[in-house]
C-alpha cells in the first residue's frame, strides 16, 4: 500500500492511531440525493449497474468529488453476490431485494450457488479502476452479513419482525446454520476479491442483527459473522455494522470487527463503554437531523464529535445511511464542520 494512502486520516483512526482530523464518510453517500446519480444511472436497473464497470466507477466518485469525504465505498448492493451467484431476485423499487423462492428448507439452501470469481468480474475491475483513480482515498469494499442475507432469503423480501426467520433459527437450528453457513462463505468470497482488486477496508452490514437479543445473536450469528470478518487479511480494516444494534455493539467487536458502527440511538461515548478498548467506532449522527435549521446540525455534528473522544479512534458517519431527499448541500457542510471542529 503506498505511503500516502496507508497514512490516510480514515484508515489511521480505524486503526486507532492519531490523525490529522476526525475523518468522515457517509453511509449511501452514492446515490439518490445527489442529481448526479440520478443522471448517470438513469433508467438502469440497480442490480444491472452494480454488474456495470463503468457505471460502478462513477457512482462511487461522485460523492468523492462533491463532499471531499475521507473515503469511498464501492457503489454495490448487498444482495449483489447472490443475484450475481445465480439466485433469482431482484431490487423492486419502493420495496427492496425480493426474492423468486424463498429458502425455508435443507433442499432449498442445498441450491445456493457459491460465488466465483468470473461472476463479479465487472466489480472487481471496477475496484482496480477506483484505486487508480482515488490515489490517496481508501475505498471501502462491503457485503451483507449472513443474518440479514438469510432474512430476506427466507421472508422473500424486507421485514419488519423477521417472523419467518426466527422460526426457521428455533424450529430448525441445523438448516439455519447451514444456510448462514453457505451465506458466510459467499461473504466471504465477495470481500476477498474486493480486497484482492484493492479495496484498503471493508465494512460488513449486519443491516437487521437488532432484531435479535444478545442471546440469540451470540448463539445464531456470531459464529458467521464471525468466520467473514476471519476471511479477511489482519491488516485490512473491518467495520461491522447494524441498525438497532445497541444491546449487541460488544458482540459485534468481538465478531472481529476492528471498527463498530453505531447507529443514533446510542450516544457515543456510552457505545465506547460498551463495545470496550481495542475497537475504535464509527457513527452516528441521526439521519434525520440534517433537515433541521443549520445551526442546529452543526450542533449536532460537534456533540457527535465530543462524544466520539471517547473513543479509541472515531469515524464520523451518520446512524444509518443517507435519505434520499437528503439537501447534498447540508452533507457537505457537514464534512467541512467534521473537518474543521477536529483538527488539532
Amino acid at each position: 500500500m503506498p505511503a500516502a494512502l496507508s497514512d490516510a486520516a480514515f484508515l489511521r483512526a480505524c486503526r486507532r492511531e492519531r490523525a490529522a482530523y476526525t475523518p468522515v464518510w457517509f453511509m449511501r453517500q452514492a446515490g439518490r440525493s445527489l442529481p448526479e446519480y440520478l443522471t448517470a444511472r438513469g433508467d438502469t436497473a440497480m442490480l444491472q449497474a452494480c454488474l456495470r464497470t463503468d457505471l460502478v466507477v462513477e457512482l462511487t466518485m461522485q460523492p468523492v468529488r462533491r463532499y471531499g469525504v475521507d473515503a469511498a465505498i464501492l457503489f454495490s448492493d448487498i444482495v449483489l453476490p447472490l443475484h450475481a451467484a445465480g439466485l433469482e431476485l431482484d431490487i423492486v423499487s419502493g420495496v427492496g431485494p425480493v426474492v423468486a423462492s424463498p429458502v425455508r428448507t435443507s433442499a432449498d439452501v442445498d441450491r445456493i450457488p457459491s460465488l466465483s470469481p468470473e461472476q463479479v468480474a465487472p466489480v472487481t475491475d471496477a475496484v482496480r479502476a477506483l484505486v487508480a483513480e482515488l490515489g490517496a482515498t481508501p475505498l471501502i469494499g462491503f457485503a451483507g452479513a449472513p443474518f440479514t442475507l438469510a432474512s430476506y432469503l427466507i421472508e422473500g423480501g424486507p421485514s419488519r419482525d423477521h417472523a419467518r426467520t426466527k422460526a426457521l433459527m428455533y424450529g430448525d437450528e441445523a438448516t439455519w446454520h447451514a444456510l448462514a453457513g453457505r451465506l458466510a462463505e459467499v461473504a466471504s468470497t465477495y470481500l476477498r476479491l474486493q480486497v484482492e482488486a484493492g479495496a484498503s477496508a471493508v465494512q460488513l452490514f449486519d443491516s437487521w442483527a437488532g432484531a435479535l437479543s444478545a442471546e440469540d445473536y451470540a448463539r445464531y450469528v456470531l459464529p458467521h459473522s464471525a468466520r467473514v470478518l476471519g476471511s479477511v487479511p489482519a491488516d485490512v480494516p473491518k467495520i461491522h455494522f447494524g441498525v438497532g444494534t445497541g444491546e449487541l455493539l460488544e458482540l459485534m467487536g468481538e465478531a472481529g470487527a476492528d471498527v463498530v458502527g453505531v447507529d443514533w440511538r446510542v450516544p457515543l461515548d456510552e457505545a465506547a463503554r460498551r463495545v470496550g478498548p481495542g475497537r475504535a467506532l464509527q457513527g452516528n449522527l441521526d439521519p434525520a437531523v440534517v433537515f433541521a435549521p443549520w445551526p442546529v446540525v452543526a450542533e449536532r455534528v460537534r456533540d457527535v464529535l465530543r462524544r466520539g473522544k471517547a473513543a479509541e479512534g472515531h469515524v464520523f458517519n451518520l446512524g444509518h445511511g443517507v435519505f434520499p431527499d437528503t439537501d447534498p448541500d447540508v452533507l457537505a457542510r457537514v464534512v467541512d464542520v467534521v473537518h474543521e471542529e477536529s483538527r488539532g
